[in-house]
């Protein structure tokens, strides 16, 4: 919905000013409709603004609350704000705009850091207590909203991107070696507080920040999810009732709660398509879709159309259709990686970007089918992971997820990367965690809560809101996944996985779109590297700039580079794209500011 920036002082001085306009330039694009920032002596805000709830002057942001003290900068949607606006009206509180932000500075003001345990949505935001000389961070449940932060001894900064905070100066950009492991082994899923650069942090999901003007900081977490059975044993048909009313609502909520349009982002996939049948169901009319595909190769299609053809056929959706051609990925690739707020590995990085460009011309808001995978079990490594008898937790899990092994990690980094095995003792420690009834109730908890956050869900959000466009992602609805949760993993991962959804899209969805083999956004030209590509990726990685960073070792980028099409991760992933695509990212984001 927006980009927030902000900076706190420890020390008595103003703040600076200069610095928030530095990082607003670096957040236009996020929130492109208004710009407008804020000081108070020690704290000033910026924010950039998408309309998507209450278009008028009076949600604009900063949004100040003079007769309580507060300001605030908010990126995200609240779906239950209508509610909670009548509920704090019945305490008394009064409201001057129309929008989901206000609706937090009462909650602050009536309920404290217990307000977020309130909101029902997707969040990002900070607010300034000038009564109390407080900052209060938040960050939704599954991080879908960005919140990074960095420190100096006399300030904070927070933005919604690195990219904002690296133009305010004074960020330590080395690399950070924990994260440089988590990176390589974990398909770039680096989790909070890290980020790969040493002076950039994040705000970890579910969590809240409370800082005073000294900088005296509290942290905690206000939600974690669990993953028991109930105490009152349900039947699979009440499971599938229960499931298909929370996804029902989840989904209705994010097309009603918005003053624009909201479309759909159809892949073809069963996640997506089965969006467009629930958006039906509820009697959305005038339904928009857009769909995007990419060259083939002899190893794979690059589109789905044989599939969301006949969900737009079934449906009579208003369609749009975009096929890219490869020259074209190569030539964008450098915007889509400018546009990443941390590395990401994910194929569908660049094709998510290229979409979304095309459908910001068409709409403001959409949904997307991210967190249907994670949630209901559809990915082809969890029967593996289940059918393990043998081995720790984190054995059973590294075998079918880990990109690489510590011991291959070793020969990847050279010898000023070396390391313990920070990533198996993370994991490990995460597996561990109390109320998860089975290893694959761990597993998938892990997966909803921490992988998911840093791969696909970051990879959305950064991919459309580069172009003003704001995806929201009902199979994350908080109170859908606590649902999920607590049903038993062998019926999530029956026939194949994600059985709960296949079993209510019968009747609403064609066969063929139901019972096709599962897909992944299809983008193969970064997947079997050849052509422009290899000389890209051999370029890049043998640029003085590689070279003196030191990262690699001279011995497996031969390796890689002289059979780059045999060395694919354990999820499917190519080796040299991951290593080329870090050096792109540090050298465009990093090299570019010294």
């Amino acid at each position: 919905m927006c980009g927030i920036c902000g900076e706190l002082r420890f020390d008595g001085a103003p703040a600076n000013l200069e610095a928030i306009e530095s990082m607003m330039a670096e957040l236009v694009r996020r929130g492109p409709d208004h710009g407008g920032s804020y000081s108070d002596g020690a704290l000033a805000f910026g924010h950039r603004r998408l309309s998507i709830i209450d278009l008028t002057v009076r949600s604009n942001q900063p949004m100040v609350d003079a007769e309580l003290g507060l300001v605030l900068v908010f990126n995200g949607a609240i779906y239950n704000y209508p509610a909670l606006r009548g509920e704090l009206r019945g305490l008394g509180y009064r409201f001057f705009s129309e929008g989901d932000t206000e609706v937090i500075l009462k909650a602050w003001h009536a309920w404290g850091t217990d307000c977020v345990e309130r909101l029902h949505g997707m969040f990002a935001f900070a607010l300034w207590d000038a009564n109390r000389r407080q900052l209060f961070l938040a960050r939704d449940r599954f991080g879908i909203k960005p919140l990074y932060w960095s420190e100096q001894a006399d300030r904070l900064r927070f933005a919604s991107n690195p990219q904002a905070l690296l133009a305010a100066g004074g960020v330590d950009t080395g690399i950070d070696p924990v994260a440089l492991h988590n990176l390589f082994s974990l398909h770039a899923v680096v989790p909070a507080p890290r980020t790969i650069l040493r002076g950039v942090r994040k705000l970890a999901p579910g969590h809240w920040m409370l800082l005073d003007a000294r900088g005296g900081r509290t942290e905690q977490a206000y939600w974690r999810l669990k993953a028991t059975r109930p105490e009152l044993p349900r039947s699979e048909g009440e499971w599938l009732e229960s499931i298909h009313a929370a996804l029902r609502h989840a989904v209705k909520i994010r097309s009603e709660v918005a003053d624009v349009p909201v479309g759909v982002l159809l892949s073809g996939g069963l996640d997506s398509s089965l969006l467009v049948a629930l958006l039906a169901e509820a009697g959305v009319a005038d339904l928009r879709t857009f769909s995007v595909g990419f060259e083939d190769t002899p190893e794979e299609a690059g589109s789905e159309f044989a599939y969301s053809d006949l969900v737009v056929a079934h449906y009579g959706t208003r369609h749009h259709k975009f096929l890219v051609p490869n020259d074209q990925v190569l030539t964008r690739l450098p915007e889509a990686i400018d546009a990443m707020a941390e590395p990401m590995f994910g194929q569908d990085a660049v094709a998510f970007y290229l979409l979304s460009e095309q459908v910001s011309r068409e709409i403001k808001v959409v949904q997307s089918g991210q967190g249907a995978d994670e949630v209901f079990g559809g990915y082809f490594w969890y029967p593996r992971m289940q059918a393990e008898t043998q081995g720790t937790p984190l054995e059973r899990f590294r075998k079918h997820y880990f990109d690489r092994d510590h011991d291959e990690y070793l020969r990847l980094v050279s010898d000023a990367y070396g390391c313990p095995d920070h990533t198996g003792d993370l994991i490990a420690g995460r597996l561990a965690e109390p109320d998860a009834d089975t290893f694959m109730d761990a597993v998938l908890r892990l997966d909803a809560t921490t992988l998911i956050v840093d791969d696909p869900v970051k990879r959305v959000d950064n991919m459309t809101m580069a172009w003003g466009l704001e995806a929201r992602v009902p199979f994350l609805d908080h109170q859908l996944v606590e649902l999920a949760a607590q049903c038993p993993p062998e019926l999530k991962l029956r026939d194949g996985g994600k059985y709960p959804l296949k079993a209510l899209a019968r009747g609403l969805l064609p066969d063929a779109v139901i019972d096709r083999p599962k897909g992944y956004f299809p983008m193969p030209a970064l997947k079997y590297v050849r052509g422009p590509f290899l000389s890209l990726m051999r370029d890049v990685l043998s640029s003085r700039a590689s070279r003196s960073r030191g990262i690699y070792r001279q011995e497996y980028l031969d390796q890689l580079l002289a059979a780059p099409d045999m060395h694919h991760t354990r999820i499917q992933g190519n080796k040299l794209w991951h290593l080329a695509l870090l050096e792109l990212w540090l050298q465009r984001h990093v090299d570019a500011i010294h």
